[in-house]
């Protein structure tokens, strides 16, 4: 057998063909050998593998519309995670298959279990099933943890400023939770929307954690004029950014919330003067109604019902208002799928005829436009279509 492209290279350097026969003896006799090609695989795998095999071994009420939900592995390992990354938990409701993306909530310094929090949705569809149907000993299939919403020691300060609204809670206080309990330097304010207090997740162990670290400062803005609130009221305006985290031109701001909060802070940030490169933001899911967003045909009203062509020879019905990998899955197509946010990519597929209503937060990239490929998780079919898979 002649000799790899590595032992030709190796073999012209001063003492390289000592290093040869080193590394032979290394690979025959050494019980810590160096990883072939299948024992890397194998290793790659077992810590990063595609799916997760899950056990839920609690619930816990939280607020007034949501339970956490504790998961185990079945295979007794749980790979490791940044504060902010989220799983996408796979479930089968009624012979339809899908998933959704829930932020961990966890501190990624205990890997025992790992916790998201689930809060009840207007018609939702997952949301119902996890709040009422969901029951410790119940198996699920999960993405390893994934997304970009996390700090970054390279890029992103240590003085954090955290703006949350209703569920998009749960990326921070997986944040908090390791920063206080482990001790890091890093300064965190954290400016958390919602309606009243009784709406609030979490609100007693943040005000805890608030009141025993002197780097972490919390307050709860409560939107209802009529709730009995004696804190911030009202919503997470410019102003109130500039009094309660009056040093936040040093910060690195962090949005997590509904899409219409999240717009919001980043109007607000812009009037403070936050250059983008400071803002990091989590987008939740789809548009609630996609017809209400800039853009839309006006012609059409979203109750529409289009014929969708897959792989030239099924055909299946998709409405004009749903994402088309909503209608994809309930086809029964599976779908590789991971964020259902525009993010990852994985969800995309190459558009062949017709037209759709591209949502704003997808991320392209140049070869998807050049080659018509489109993120089904953020395009609505406003015509009939052809897709490839």
């Amino acid at each position: 057998m002649g000799k790899s492209i590595k032992e030709t290279l190796l073999g012209t350097l001063v003492h390289g063909e000592e290093v040869l026969n080193e590394i032979k003896v290394l690979r025959e006799t050494s019980p810590d050998q160096l990883t072939g090609e299948d024992q890397a695989a194998a290793v790659l795998k077992y810590h990063h593998p595609k799916i997760l095999h899950l056990v839920l071994t609690d619930i816990f009420e939280e607020g007034t519309n949501g339970k956490v939900f504790r998961f185990s592995s079945k295979t007794g390992y749980l790979p490791p995670f940044e504060a902010g990354q989220y799983l996408n938990i796979f479930t089968e409701i009624d012979g339809v298959r899908t998933s959704r993306p829930y932020s961990i909530c966890s501190s990624p310094r205990q890997r025992a279990y790992y916790e998201i929090t689930v809060a009840r949705a207007v018609q939702g569809f997952v949301s119902d099933y996890m709040l009422d149907r969901a029951k410790v000993g119940d198996e699920f299939e999960a993405s390893c943890p994934s997304g970009v919403f996390h700090y970054q020691p390279v890029f992103h300060s240590p003085k954090m400023l955290m703006l949350a609204g209703g569920s998009g809670i749960t990326p921070f206080l997986s944040m908090v939770r390791e920063v206080t309990q482990a001790g890091l330097e890093r300064d965190m304010v954290l400016l958390y929307g919602c309606r009243n207090k009784d709406a609030a997740f979490f609100h007693e162990e943040l005000t805890r954690m608030s009141e025993n670290f002197e780097n972490f400062r919390y307050y709860l803005v409560v939107s209802d004029e009529d709730a009995v609130w004696d804190g911030a009221k009202g919503f997470i305006t410019a102003e109130l950014i500039r009094e309660l985290a009056p040093d936040y031109a040093e910060r690195t701001a962090y949005i997590c919330g509904p899409e219409i909060m999240n717009a919001f802070c980043v109007t607000q940030l812009e009037k403070l003067g936050v250059p983008h490169k400071n803002i990091r933001r989590e987008m939740f899911g789809a548009a609630k109604d996609i017809t209400k967003e800039a853009g839309w045909p006006e012609q059409l009203t979203g109750n529409e019902v289009f014929k969708v062509t897959v792989n030239g020879d099924r055909v299946i019905e998709a409405r004009a208002n749903e994402p088309l990998l909503c209608a994809l899955e309930r086809s029964g197509v599976r779908m590789n799928v991971c964020c259902r946010c525009g993010e990852c990519s994985l969800c995309r597929v190459q558009l062949v005829s017709g037209k759709v209503f591209l949502s704003k937060g997808m991320m392209l990239r140049k070869a998807d436009e050049k080659y018509g490929y489109i993120h089904s998780c953020k395009s609505y079919p406003i015509s009939d279509i052809s897709i490839q898979l």
